[in-house]
Parts: C-alpha cells; sequence; structure tokens
C-alpha cells in the first residue's frame, strides 16, 4: 500500500497536579524480571471519525488527549519514569522524579483505514509508522510512549509502546482505561477498580528468586555475545528488534460464539471416542490457542518429526493465597511452556484434541507452586535449531474494545508486536457478543495456507 507518515511533532506530557518535590521508586518484583530483557509490547487502537479533519485533530483531539493523558499519569506515576539499575542495587527499579514525562508523537498518515482495519490481510510492515519508539540505553529505559496519527476524514489512531519489565497486559490495559475515562468524562478521578494498587510486598517472591532470574538473564546474554561476559551486566538495553519480513502480512480470523462451540462439540466427541479418558478443560481460551497453534504448526507444514515449542501465560493475581488485587500495578503473570513436542502431533486427524489436552492439562496445572516457580531461562540456549515456536499475546479479558476516549469504541485493536516472534494475539469481538479475534503475522505463503485451514476446521 503507498503511504507516508508525517511527524507534526513530538512532545512530552508529564503528570498533572503532582507535588514538585514528590519522587516514587518501586524495585522489580519478581514477576517483572521475567520480562526484564524482553522486546517493548506494541499496539495500535484505530478509530473511525469521519469528521476528524486537521482542524478538528489539532484543535480537539490531539489537546483533548493530551490534557487527560496528563491527568491519567497523575495517579500512573511511574509510567512517566525511567527503568535504572544503580551500581549497589541488586535488582533494577522504576524511578519516578520531579518533572518526569513520556513522549508523546502526533503525526499524519494517508494510509486508507479501512482497508488497515478490514478482514482482508496487508503487509505486516504497514501497521509499524504508527507505533512509538521506546527510548532505551545501557543506563535507562523509557516505560512507556504514545503516538496519535491522523488519517485525515477516516480517523485517528493511538500507538502504544511499553516496557513489558515495568507492566502486563493487565495493567497497561487498565491504564488506557483510566485515560480513556479521564478523556470521555473531563474528570481526573477514576473509579475504585482503576485505581492502581502500588504495594509490592504482596508478591512472596521465592528465596533468592529474583536473583536466579537476573543470574539467568545475564547467562543468556553470554551465551549469545559468542560466550564472553557481557561488558555491562547491568546494561538496560534491550535487544535490536528483528526485521521484519516484507513478505509477513497480517490477519485476524474473527471467531462467533456459534464458532467457538462448533470447536467445543467437535472436541467433545473426538475425546468421547478416545482412548484416553481424561476429562478437558474446554474453556474459550483453551479451545482456541489450541486451535490456533494447531493451524500455525500445519500450516507450516514440513519434516512432523521438527521440534515444536509454545508458551502462553496466566494472570497470577488470583492464584495465591491471599490473592493479590487485581490492580495491582506491575507484572503478575505465571509462564506456561511446553518444549520438544514434535510437529507430527499436530498434523494427524487427531491433532486439533492431541493440542488441546496438552494445553488444558497445563492449564488445570496452575497452582501456587507453579506461580512461584523459578524459570530455567538456561534452556532456551540448547533449544534445537529452527523450532517453530508459537506463544500468545493479549486476552480475550482485557476489554480492549470498551476504549472509548469520547469518540466512540475503537475499530480495531492490533498487537503490532505479534511481529517479532510466531506469535497470535486474542481479544474480545468488538461487537461485544462473547466472539473472539485471533490476530496472526506470518509470510504470505503460509499464511494463504493457514486462512484455508482455520476457515477449513469451522466447517461442521
Amino acid at each position: 500500500m503507498d503511504s507516508s507518515l508525517n511527524i507534526i511533532h513530538v512532545t512530552r506530557v508529564t503528570p498533572s497536579n503532582s507535588d514538585s518535590s514528590e519522587s516514587l521508586t518501586l524495585p522489580l518484583t519478581f514477576f517483572d524480571l521475567l520480562w526484564f530483557k524482553l522486546h517493548a509490547v506494541e499496539r495500535v487502537i484505530f478509530y473511525r471519525l469521519a469528521e476528524a479533519t486537521r482542524p478538528f485533530f489539532d484543535s480537539v483531539i490531539v489537546p483533548n488527549l493530551k490534557t487527560s493523558l496528563s491527568s491519567a499519569l497523575s495517579h500512573y506515576l511511574p509510567l512517566a519514569g525511567k527503568l535504572v539499575w544503580e551500581p549497589l542495587d541488586p535488582k533494577p527499579s522504576i524511578v519516578y522524579s520531579p518533572n518526569d514525562a513520556v513522549s508523546f508523537t502526533v503525526a499524519e498518515s494517508n494510509a486508507d483505514l479501512t482497508r488497515l482495519t478490514g478482514i482482508e490481510p496487508f503487509s505486516s510492515t504497514e501497521l509499524h509508522p504508527f507505533v512509538p519508539k521506546l527510548q532505551n540505553s545501557h543506563d535507562s529505559a523509557s516505560v512507556v510512549s504514545f503516538q496519535v496519527t491522523l488519517f485525515p476524514n477516516q480517523g485517528f489512531c493511538i500507538g502504544v509502546a511499553a516496557h513489558h519489565a515495568v507492566l502486563d497486559g493487565k495493567t497497561a490495559t487498565i491504564f488506557l482505561k483510566s485515560w480513556a475515562h479521564i478523556c470521555k468524562n473531563q474528570d481526573s478521578s477514576l473509579p475504585q477498580d482503576l485505581v492502581p494498587f502500588y504495594d509490592r510486598t504482596v508478591v512472596k517472591s521465592p528465596p533468592n528468586g529474583d536473583i536466579q532470574i537476573l543470574n539467568s538473564w545475564q547467562s543468556l546474554d553470554k551465551k549469545f555475545n559468542g560466550g564472553k561476559e557481557p561488558e555491562n551486566p547491568k546494561s538496560l538495553k534491550l535487544p535490536p528488534s528483528p526485521v521484519i519480513s516484507p513478505e509477513a502480512v497480517r490477519y485476524t480470523l474473527e471467531l462467533t460464539p456459534e464458532d467457538i462451540q462448533t470447536l467445543r462439540e467437535r472436541l467433545k466427541r473426538e475425546s468421547s471416542s478416545s482412548a484416553t479418558s481424561k476429562e478437558l478443560r474446554l474453556s474459550k481460551f483453551v479451545i482456541i490457542y489450541s486451535y490456533a497453534l494447531t493451524c500455525l504448526i500445519r500450516a507450516r507444514g514440513g519434516d512432523p518429526n521438527r521440534p515444536i515449542g509454545f508458551v502462553f501465560v496466566a494472570d497470577a493475581r488470583k492464584i495465591p493465597t491471599p490473592p493479590i488485587p487485581s490492580s495491582y500495578f506491575g507484572n503478575c503473570t505465571t509462564v506456561r511452556a511446553r518444549v520438544r513436542v514434535t510437529a507430527g502431533t499436530f498434523m494427524g486427524e487427531e491433532g486439533f484434541l492431541a493440542s488441546t489436552r496438552i494445553v488444558s492439562e497445563m492449564v488445570e496445572e496452575l497452582d501456587e507452586s507453579v506461580v512461584w516457580k523459578t524459570p530455567d531461562f538456561g534452556k532456551m540456549t540448547s533449544l534445537p535449531p529452527g523450532m517453530q515456536f508459537v506463544s500468545v499475546a493479549g486476552s480475550t479479558r482485557f476489554g480492549v474494545y470498551g476504549l472509548d476516549f469520547g469518540w466512540g469504541r475503537p475499530e480495531k485493536v492490533m498487537v503490532v508486536s505479534i511481529d517479532q516472534g510466531e506469535a497470535v494475539s486474542l481479544a474480545e469481538s468488538r461487537d461485544g457478543n462473547g466472539g473472539v479475534e485471533v490476530g496472526f503475522s506470518l509470510k504470505k505463503h503460509e499464511m494463504d495456507g493457514l486462512i484455508d485451514l482455520l476457515d477449513n476446521g469451522l466447517k461442521v
């Protein structure tokens, strides 16, 4: 698609009404450190608005978004701060100091909003101009950055880049809901469910768990540095983002409640005639992720003995006793992974059922012992080369289509960062009927096969 982006200006937005002498320090927790060196999470939220002319954008949309962002940041001061690692500190911290701010880019694009939010596949690289860069160096790293882009007489989008070591998907979404609430209602106060909970003592990490995770990250750095010790073991610089293939395309599968029920009934039939009698956990997540996983592996094809790995995360707030408050600020997820499965497991006639059995068991195993288990990142250095590794981003429980800033519900919400690896994204359907959107980014020849597989599997 022939399109261009014009950067109008880049500004800094500071929290409003914050005491000029107020500062805040939050050490990273066990949960935060799990994501310490991963790429930023990138999301774009599109809004259709025919009256979005350049004068209206400049005089109404941008000022309202900036003013409400400033108010929202006054409740979420850490987002305006930086990630730092002082020489004498055992681990990094988020530090907010007076006059800290977030980067806010204002841009204009001549891209076709209808195409970007439609159902037809399009080049994955077309979304990247709408995502701001997240500043990071050896000494410090920004927490979030924002970009608002106008599509004249079509609408606008809000692009977000967020440091995964500071906030998980739930915290990021609660902040966006806070920003939208303030913007729409022109009221700087927040309902109780959007007020962040900062007390980090509720995270009861295992003894030396934090140090073990940091040591694992440093072992990975050494592995990827040719066996040499990193020059700066306390560097906060994130690894460079992988180059996105020009052949990669985006596609969103829209599953209706009826589609999900069709898949559920199919699994019930297949499992009832299977030799294994263990009852499956047929939740919406288990069904959809297992289905996407199966179709992705079949779309790749190739040697049935080739290695497969997959991973997903689960919100851990409700699992410990006592539970962690739902508005807890920061990462609070547990990672579930399975490696060294072979592609043939998913390619046979009962591949979908086999996939569902594995994912169902992984979900059933979630308890406190799993939540506080320190992962062994060292295993990542011994994974077979060429392994197809599938992860999942987002959740159907975040409610991203409720992000109304005063100009209506989003037209489309997409997780751009799934382009950085073979991942799928999940979100609830825009119409709120209980359906699900599943986002994919693959090379075109694989995507063509994937779409056929996804469609055929829904036929009764």
